[in-house]
């Protein structure tokens, strides 16, 4: 028997982007095409595809998935102890979502929506669609495609097994994030020109480490960014940037504050503090660019 794209996914549970980026990947076996070129999958795509969630949701990135060949029964056991395990902390988040809708006097449909998005959205289909950010985001600019790789781990949250409301929805927005194609595109656009000529990425981040302690410097020596003592302030700013002032502006006109919402959202599902320093410190930057008359 052979699946559309569209029926595989609704077979499975995955999604027809992350089907079709699997197989333009090589991480599924190609599929075969009909005449006017739809895909066509079999019930061997299916389990593999099966396989490649399990894999995703125990941890094993794509590349090794990839790079798979045959296995031996014991191993193949030792995955399947491992999706069970998965399960398991699957269910135990949905508890915690019915332990608390439950303690509501009456539950409402934002609780069925969290329930219905929790049980489409585990660990691995977070996993695909962070790989899928990152090869759209990345685009064809390979220091900027290596950065992001390179920062996946820390944008990559575990939902614990007994989340908070908070941690599900934030969960939960963090995918819509990864997923608005607006999004992705405004990073790339910001990006093109700076991720093209950059040669010298320590410099770069020496630069702006000095350029937020600079700006937080500010704000703990409590200098109102409008007044004549934030002058030098923003000069030395844009000479460790390499900007005018006009440019700054333009910088921050464009700056895209969803960017800084990703990192609020992941640090409320690890349940960490987030650190609003760098913020405090651009914040001021731009006020006193703003407020320049030179």
């Amino acid at each position: 028997m052979d699946y559309s794209i569209g029926e595989l996914a609704e077979l499975t549970g995955i999604p027809v982007k992350t089907i079709r980026f699997y197989s333009d990947t090589g991480v599924l076996p190609a599929p075969s095409r009909t005449s006017s070129g739809y895909r066509r999958y079999t019930d061997e795509h299916r389990v593999h595809l099966e396989l490649v969630r399990t894999l995703r949701e125990i941890g094993i990135d794509l590349a090794t998935i990839r790079s798979l060949g045959h296995r031996d029964l014991k191993e193949v056991l030792a995955l399947h102890l491992r999706a069970v395990e998965t399960q398991i902390t699957a269910l135990q988040r949905t508890r915690a979502v019915l332990r608390v809708t439950l303690d509501k006097d009456a539950p409402a449909e934002e609780d069925l929506r969290r329930l219905h998005a929790l049980g489409k959205l585990g660990g691995a289909e977070m996993a695909a669609l962070l790989d899928t950010f990152i090869d759209d985001v990345g685009g064809d600019i390979r220091p900027r495609h290596e950065w992001l790789a390179a920062m996946r781990e820390h944008m990559l949250p575990e939902l614990p097994a007994e989340p908070t409301t908070a941690q599900l929805d934030a969960w939960l927005e963090l995918a819509e994030l990864l997923a608005d194609d607006d999004f992705r595109r405004r990073l790339r656009e910001q990006s093109d020109g700076f991720w093209a000529g950059l040669r010298d990425m320590a410099a770069y981040h020496e630069i702006i480490n000095t350029v937020m302690e600079v700006g937080l410097a500010a704000v703990e020596e409590g200098i109102p960014p409008d007044s004549p003592e934030a002058r030098p302030v923003l000069e030395r700013v844009l000479a460790l940037l390499g900007q005018t002032r006009e440019q700054a502006v333009r910088m921050f006109d464009e700056h895209d504050s969803r960017g800084e919402r990703l990192w609020r959202l992941v640090a409320i599902v690890r349940d960490i503090e987030y650190d609003p320093r760098p913020g405090q410190a651009y914040a001021w930057i731009e006020q006193a660019a703003r407020a320049a008359t030179f």
